[in-house]
């Protein structure tokens, strides 16, 4: 007898701590995972909720307006995944922070792109001195614009072999002014500058279009750390209850029918990998 209740309540603690539990009520058969995401533009996921529902899956979108937070909220437990970021991001993350989550699933690449606040830029070629290019804050995405204003031809970089770039690796060809946001903002600020290095997401967040609307965009061709991934913990990734869940969403997102929605949706923006 003994045996028999510590048997069930190993199993109710097992069940309990997996936030992607079953739901009560007339849901009582459908698992919940509850996915990070950044920024307004995933109907992919809704395309990917219509695949799961034979499997008794269904994600639950979280959102965040910044990059630092859906991490955190996976080591946390407060997700189950999240999928808003690049293999380098991760890696840097997990170097800073000491998070125990690991990718299991590439999605997308994202080109990021230089867009004018200044009607009289419309190519790098009207780049001069004084003018004010932001970037963002965040060590990957900022040095990843720097070696794009660097293939643009406006600065040269002397960081060290391995290391991301910064503003002090910077020796300028044409005099601009390089200023530092956090990457959300930066199509906010488009008004105060004169350009801006802007991610995919956060673009169309804003309503910006990053092939029609951006002057100079970037090269991700056999750029594997640039592929975007979704995450999990790793202790989650080692319990084959849970990795099979997991499985089960990423070979949904891995259809033809997600790959031709995102090039419809997002105008060829978006780059599925699968």
């Amino acid at each position: 007898m003994k045996k028999t209740i510590l048997l069930f309540v190993l199993i109710l603690g097992l069940v309990l701590s997996f936030s992607a539990c079953r739901s009560g009520g007339s849901d009582s058969d459908i698992i919940t995972v509850r996915v990070g995401v950044v920024g307004e533009f995933n109907d992919h996921w809704d395309t990917i909720n219509e695949l799961l529902e034979e499997e008794g899956i269904r994600v639950e979108l979280v959102r965040f307006s910044d990059f630092a937070t859906p991490n955190r909220a996976l080591s946390d437990g407060d997700l189950d995944l999240n999928a808003f970021q690049h293999k380098m991001f991760l890696a840097s993350e997990i170097q800073s922070q000491g998070y125990e989550i690991e990718y299991f699933a590439d999605t997308f690449v994202v080109p990021i792109s230089i867009f004018s606040g200044n009607d009289e830029i419309t190519s790098v070629a009207d780049i001069r001195d004084g003018h004010v290019i932001a970037i963002p804050s965040d060590p990957t995405n900022g040095g990843r614009s720097l070696q794009l204003l660097e293939v643009a031809g406006l600065i040269t970089l002397h960081n060290a072999p391995g290391e991301h770039p910064t503003i002090f690796d910077v020796e300028y060809i044409v005099n601009i002014d390089i200023i530092e946001a956090e990457a959300v903002l930066l199509p906010a600020l488009l008004p105060d500058v004169d350009a801006a290095v802007i991610g995919g997401i956060n673009a169309f967040t804003a309503g910006l279009r990053p092939i029609e609307d951006s002057f100079f965009r970037e090269d991700v061709t056999g750029a594997a750390h640039l592929v975007n991934v979704i995450a999990a913990r790793s202790e989650d990734l080692a319990n084959p209850e849970r990795r099979a869940i997991f499985d089960a969403i990423a070979r949904a997102h891995h259809t033809d029918l997600v790959r031709d929605n995102m090039l419809r949706d997002f105008g060829g923006a978006f780059i599925p990998v699968w």
